[in-house]
């Protein structure tokens, strides 16, 4: 069964009023509040275990390797991957992103081609153009129509034997725009052997994830937008890729031998943990996990979606209402504007006056924002511990701002 008001008691967060009102916090996008189990979890380690991991023959130090590497198998059964030594923590999706670009480095020569597309955060955008000026290879970009969905006859085209990274996220941070993923990877597979990056910051929330059914190379995705705290994240990669691969950092944990005349590599996962990991951040992610997994992945997908068709037609009531992205195919977002409104920032800061949290500006997406010649959206997203009545108050709060704004 799935009780919305027993799963709004796990988070006391939203308990709490904001300018004298009850908060609605629609901001999940950019981070997701976090149930009691996680917390007790964070809390609990630091608490009653805290030790560094894998280095320690006393009895904290092996609860402490115990807990975090029974994190690391409940993220591979959550993702499908094949075998647990293939997910790697990371700090988030950004430094995922960033190590794979960095690994690929010798991978890359001058005139070889990245693929990435016009839904990309900055996050999928920046390392590969750090990778090109390294390499002198070359970004080519998915373009977009005008409901923001991409463009794959342009894909088609670029596809060659120059293709050596395609790299796309799952879900658009900024519109919700779900991508077609096995299509992409399909495509890629049939005309190159380039490597398939997924930024799967947006879509690990959401619904199911199964990396061995998709068949790309690597995927990132964040815990803080998934229950789990900030500074968690995890990058998925083929076993065959990742030690064919060079290391990111060089430090402890990640070394087999070291001497002054030379080092060798620790084996997978570890190859890319070096230091004293986020030990209470990654056994908490695994908290998070058990929490998606308990309310149940398709009542989470299918009451998120609920919400979202139930906000763009409430929306779309109003009068001067623009949805970027409108009838694309999304999950948890809603992205738009007010006609006559030149700064998504008063309108945010409106709703904040009336308890409501949401995010405005660019998202991390400019090269969007630039296709759309706008400087930024009024971005709603959702959780599953959102109610239609909140949506409600949106929608009045928006209202309220039209008249103060026009």
């Amino acid at each position: 069964m799935f009780d919305i008001q027993e799963i709004r008691s796990q988070f006391s967060i939203l308990d709490q009023k904001v300018n004298g009102k009850p908060l609605v916090y629609l901001d999940n996008a950019a981070t997701s509040q976090k149930p009691d189990s996680v917390l007790t979890t964070w809390e609990r380690y630091y608490k009653e275990i805290n030790a560094n991991v894998h280095r320690g023959i006393h009895t904290l130090s092996q609860l402490a390797t115990e807990e975090m590497e029974l994190s690391r198998r409940k993220i591979q059964k959550f993702i499908n991957a094949k075998h647990d030594f293939e997910v790697i923590f990371t700090k988030g999706t950004t430094e995922g992103l960033n190590l794979i670009s960095y690994i690929l480095t010798q991978k890359l020569k001058k005139d070889d081609e990245i693929i990435i597309s016009y839904l990309e955060h900055h996050s999928n955008i920046v390392p590969w153009q750090l990778l090109c000026e390294r390499t002198g290879a070359k970004l080519k970009v998915i373009p977009i129509d005008e409901q923001g969905i991409l463009q794959l006859d342009v894909f088609d085209s670029f596809l060659s034997e120059k293709t050596k990274v395609v790299s796309v996220n799952h879900v658009s941070n900024a519109l919700g725009i779900v991508n077609p993923i096995e299509e992409i990877i399909a495509k890629t597979r049939k005309n190159t052997d380039a490597y398939i990056v997924i930024d799967g910051a947006q879509s690990a929330p959401h619904f199911v994830i199964d990396v061995q059914k998709m068949d790309c190379d690597f995927y990132v995705f964040s815990g803080h937008k998934m229950y789990a705290p900030m500074g968690t994240g995890i990058l998925y990669g083929k076993q065959h890729i990742l030690e064919g691969l060079p290391p990111f950092h060089g430090g402890g944990e990640m070394i087999a031998t070291c001497s002054f005349d030379g080092t060798t590599y620790a084996g997978l996962p570890f190859k890319y943990e070096a230091g004293t990991p986020n030990v209470g951040g990654n056994i908490a992610l695994g908290a998070a996990v058990d929490f998606i997994l308990r309310v149940g992945q398709e009542n989470i997908q299918k009451h998120e979606n609920a919400l979202l068709e139930y906000a763009q037609r409430k929306l779309l009531e109003l009068d001067g209402i623009k949805i970027y992205g409108e009838k694309a195919n999304r999950t948890g977002v809603v992205s738009f504007n007010l006609e006559g409104v030149g700064i998504a920032s008063d309108v945010g800061m409106i709703l904040d006056k009336l308890g409501i949290a949401v995010r405005t500006g660019h998202h991390c997406t400019q090269p969007i924002m630039d296709f759309f010649n706008i400087a930024g959206t009024v971005r709603a997203s959702f959780a599953v511990y959102n109610e239609f009545h909140e949506i409600d108050l949106l929608v009045e709060g928006v209202k309220k701002a039209q008249k103060m704004l026009s």
